[in-house]
Order: C-alpha cells, then sequence, then structure tokens
C-alpha cells in the first residue's frame, strides 16, 4: 500500500519452528512441542508460509510443491540460496518462553500502565531484543491481536507476581480492578449465561452420539 516498511519481525514463543526457518532456511517441524501461555502461536506447520514462499519464489509451484512434499514426508525442507536471501534482506525473527512473556506484561503495566495479552508481550519481547541487538530505532508498529482477559491466568500472575487459586471469572474482575480497563462485553456476559453443553461422551460413543443427534 506504499507503507515504507524497513523490516518485518516475526516473533515466535519457545514452539520457535519459524524463528529458526527465517534465520537458517531449513524448515524442521521434527521437534518438541510445548503448551504455553500464548496458544495462537503453538504450532509445528504454519499456515501461512506457503503463500509467503509462493511469492519469494516468483510465484514458482513447482518449487513450492516439492518443499511441502518433503515436508509431509520428511518432516523438513531447505529452501534455495535465492529465497535464504530474500528472508534475510526482508525479515528478522526471534523468540522468548513463558517467563520472559510474563516478564514482560509485568514490565509493561509498570512503566506504562498498560495491560497486554501473552501474545502482544510475546512480540514486543522479541522486537526489544531485536533493537538491543541491531540498534536499529526505525519507528515500529506491533499487531496486538488479543484481549489480555482472554488469557487472564497468565496475565494476572504476570501482573501480580504469583499464581492465583481463584476462578476464571474472579481473574478477570480481578484484572479490570488492577488494569482500571473495562471487560468485553462478550467476557463478561458469559457467567450468567446457561450452559449450552453439557453431554459428555467417550471416544467409543462418538459415531453412535453423531448419527443419534442428526436423527440418522
Amino acid at each position: 500500500m506504499g507503507v515504507p516498511v524497513n523490516k518485518l519481525i516475526c516473533a515466535s514463543n519457545i514452539n520457535n519452528v519459524l524463528t529458526d526457518f527465517i534465520n537458517t532456511g531449513i524448515y524442521d517441524r521434527n521437534r518438541d512441542f510445548h503448551t504455553t501461555v500464548s496458544p495462537s502461536m503453538d504450532i509445528l506447520i504454519s499456515s501461512n508460509l506457503e503463500r509467503l514462499l509462493y511469492l519469494l519464489t516468483d510465484k514458482n509451484d513447482a518449487l513450492i510443491s516439492e518443499w511441502f512434499g518433503k515436508l509431509a514426508s520428511e518432516g523438513r525442507y531447505e529452501v534455495n540460496d535465492d529465497v535464504k536471501a530474500k528472508l534475510r534482506d526482508e525479515f528478522c525473527a526471534g523468540f522468548c518462553d513463558d517467563e520472559q512473556t510474563k516478564a514482560t506484561i509485568h514490565e509493561l503495566f509498570e512503566k506504562y500502565s498498560y495491560t497486554c495479552d501473552t501474545h502482544t508481550a510475546v512480540a514486543v519481547k522479541v522486537y526489544n531484543d531485536y533493537k538491543a541487538a541491531t540498534g536499529d530505532n526505525t519507528r515500529t508498529i506491533i499487531a496486538s491481536t488479543a484481549s489480555p482477559y482472554k488469557f487472564s491466568s497468565a496475565v494476572l500472575e504476570a501482573l501480580e507476581g504469583g499464581v492465583s487459586d481463584i476462578d476464571e471469572y474472579a481473574k478477570v474482575d480481578r484484572i479490570a480492578e488492577i488494569s482500571k480497563t473495562p471487560v468485553p462485553s462478550a467476557l463478561a456476559e458469559l457467567k450468567t449465561k446457561p450452559e449450552r453443553f453439557s453431554d459428555v461422551i467417550s471416544k467409543e460413543e462418538q459415531k453412535q452420539y453423531v448419527l443419534k443427534t442428526l436423527g440418522i
């Protein structure tokens, strides 16, 4: 759109498959998978990377098919030197773990009275690391994608410095009290809404339950 973007910075949590790929040109999903406080980043296969590589290869669909065929069969592939050079030119990448994520949430609140979610905190930590490593002071936009109230346990722990044993709704209320920011209505109204689904079935019962529900 004409915006003079200097560098695209990719931030990951401890599931750092994209960080490794951007830094090395090797995509390898043969690694441990971690459940983190930033769950939307918990991936081993990126759903958007294929489109990016399609553009970086000048729309070479045969090459893309070859690489992603290897990903399916071997769990890894390595891009060519041309694409590696383009990645280095346009991207930087970093990652952080859960403790660093929570520490960043705490630091942001202490410094700016701003309460951010766990995913935004990953981005802030990676950006600060990038800036420290490169000295690049280009004005930067961080894409914040979620409400801190969606991740109340981790955010409250970050703000108060300890694990709380109160229920999820109480945690949401406590964050609102600390941060002086309103709880989104969709979340605030959840605790007064009736439970829609109460059936619990075993794995073996799934097929019969679906047929029964469909009236078959």
